[in-house]
């Protein structure tokens, strides 16, 4: 973060003025190099909304509380600085749940300042606020008298960037009006535990040296880690392919040795590949159900020796064989190290799958279009409008059935140009509000947002907002009208459809009715409007309502138990196919 100059708490307090609590917190977070904040008001957080924007914090007013929070979240994961939101007190905060809990599963540096109920007493209408966000699994501080006041701000802004955890900081209603107080010093910061990578790494070196088929996996650890460099040294060196999840979309680049997004949503050849691995180390990653899609080891050889790389060892997983507590960047430089010392050989398979590496590509796999008269094909849609796309972007999505095609077809610059929105919680609802905090987190890019109807429908509230704020987005809805992963999972039987099918949503009336410029897709001729808003600077907000057929369902959506349909396995009605064209 950046830090104001000397002198200018002072000239925001005012000359002469009294400054309040509130201001003495508006200025420490200004002054601690928060730019931006958003939040919903009410009267528990009133004053430190007008606290902020008085020390030169610039406030984007949400239309919900659980967007709010999404907001700080997605700002955080774009720019790498803390996101801020400010709620009051109860249904306040009951609000940012979804938002919150997402946020901590994402390990985001975020801080949500919230108002507290005055008298420090809890009334006949008021929630044990503490246990509430513990629950989510948010840490907690509260201010308890004027003195302490700028501490707290120092010690929630310095827990949740050493945590990786969300905090919430209480402030009592009344205590926020008082006058503030000569500040405490805030206790010191603890010395940072450095875990180095210890004597495994040794025994590692010799694993990786026996290795024929390597597959090193990144997760979103490895990129905060800084290890994108190391990684892809060490997979030179012994011979190794490159994979990511999802939430480290695009850490290698344009490398022709990565074979992209490991998992339900890897492509055929890419599942083929990994499948034949006789070793997979991975760094940062969640070795989850989705990483390997699956239960147990999922798409892997049941043969193959997982190793994973973590810095908390309650992330190593039991589908592991050996688990490394230690820096990503740290373990993947001192292997280079060690194979470089041992004179380690490299491994030939690089050489012996080159062709198969370079047709793992999701845009070199082929399909049978099933397009209708009235409703597009999501993956030609998804293809088409990859070439449409602005070069400088940040991709968000929202969850849903519908997100394989975004995901699989729209490359990114690196992990902080791609938000999947509720991915951790499993959630839908929160695309339009990651569109707001990443457009606000990294202005120099356009957002383009992936959503579904359901989704669109569930957070339609923050698309108001979006329109409001961001410079330059293009939202795709998904349209399919219909929670499609539902209908998928459990078929389209009478009670399914009396919940999870629904008539067409006129997404383009409601947009326009928002301010927005937007229009009907029907086939790829409807996209020529991307086109002319390219052609005029990107500026404003483009909603594409995108009229997709139902019955295409993507891979990721098959069993977990069971590997992804092999590229020659002919298409069905209702299965995504690799037939042919």
């Amino acid at each position: 973060m950046t830090r104001t100059t000397p002198g200018r708490r002072a000239a925001r307090t005012g000359e002469g003025a009294t400054a309040t609590v509130a201001d003495a917190l508006g200025a420490a977070l200004a002054d601690a190099g928060v730019r931006h904040t958003f939040g919903v008001v009410g009267v528990g957080n009133v004053r430190v909304v007008a606290a902020l924007t008085k020390a030169g914090v610039r406030y984007v007013p949400a239309r919900h509380e659980a967007g709010a929070a999404t907001m700080a979240d997605a700002y955080h994961r774009v720019s790498g600085e803390v996101g801020i939101c400010t709620v009051t007190y109860g249904p306040g905060l009951t609000n940012t749940a979804t938002g919150l809990a997402d946020a901590v599963k994402n390990r985001s540096a975020v801080v949500v300042v919230c108002g507290d109920p005055p008298g420090g007493r809890q009334r006949s209408i008021d929630i044990d606020q503490q246990a509430f966000a513990t629950s989510l699994g948010a840490a907690t501080v509260r201010v308890t008298s004027p003195a302490d006041a700028v501490a707290a701000v120092a010690v929630a802004l310095r827990t949740t960037v050493a945590q990786g955890r969300p905090v919430v900081l209480f402030v009592p209603v009344d205590v926020q009006a008082m006058p503030a107080g000569p500040p405490q010093q805030a206790p010191p910061a603890p010395a940072p535990v450095v875990t180095a990578p210890g004597a495994d790494v040794g025994a590692l070196v010799a694993l990786l040296g026996t290795a024929r088929r390597p597959v090193l996996l990144a997760g979103l650890g490895a990129w905060r880690a800084d290890a994108r460099g190391p990684i892809a040294t060490l997979a030179e060196l012994c011979g190794g392919l490159l994979a990511t999840t999802l939430p480290a979309k695009g850490i290698f680049g344009p490398t022709p040795w990565s074979l992209g997004v490991v998992g339900s949503l890897s492509s055929p050849t890419a599942a083929e590949l990994i499948g034949e691995a006789d070793m997979i180390l991975a760094f940062g990653a969640s070795m989850s159900e989705w990483t390997l899609h699956g239960n147990g080891r999922g798409v892997l050889d049941p043969s193959a020796t997982v190793v994973q790389v973590d810095l908390r060892p309650e992330q190593i997983s039991p589908r592991t064989d050996i688990g490394i507590v230690g820096d990503a960047r740290a373990v993947a430089t001192a292997l280079c190290d060690g194979l470089l010392e041992a004179g380690t050989p490299t491994s030939g398979w690089r050489r012996r799958v080159a062709d198969r590496v370079a047709g793992s590509n999701w845009n070199r796999q082929r399909y049978t279009d099933r397009g209708t008269a009235d409703r597009i094909d999501p993956r030609t849609l998804s293809s088409a409008l990859a070439e449409l796309l602005p070069e400088h972007r940040t991709l968000v999505t929202d969850g849903g059935h519908f997100i394989g095609w975004p995901a699989r077809y729209w490359p990114v610059a690196d992990p902080s140009g791609f938000v999947f929105t509720g991915m951790a919680l499993q959630s839908i609802g929160l695309g339009f509000a990651g569109a707001v905090g990443a457009a606000l987190g990294r202005s120099d890019r356009v957002v383009v947002l992936a959503v579904g109807d359901g989704g669109a429908l569930m957070g339609l509230s923050e698309l108001d907002t979006l329109i409001r704020t961001a410079d330059s987005a293009l939202v795709v809805v998904y349209d399919d009208a219909a929670y499609g992963a539902d209908v998928h999972l459990h078929g389209d039987s009478l009670e399914v459809s009396l919940g999870t099918i629904f008539t067409d949503t006129d997404f383009g009336g409601l947009a326009r009715s928002l301010g927005a410029e937007a229009a009907v897709v029907r086939t790829v001729r409807d996209l020529d409007v991307v086109r002319a808003w390219r052609d005029r600077g990107c500026a404003g907000t483009l909603l594409l309502d995108c009229k997709i057929v139902r019955d295409v369902i993507g891979y990721h959506m098959a069993d977990p138990g069971r590997a992804a349909p092999s590229p020659d396995r002919p298409a069905t009605p209702t299965e995504e196919g690799d037939a042919h064209e």
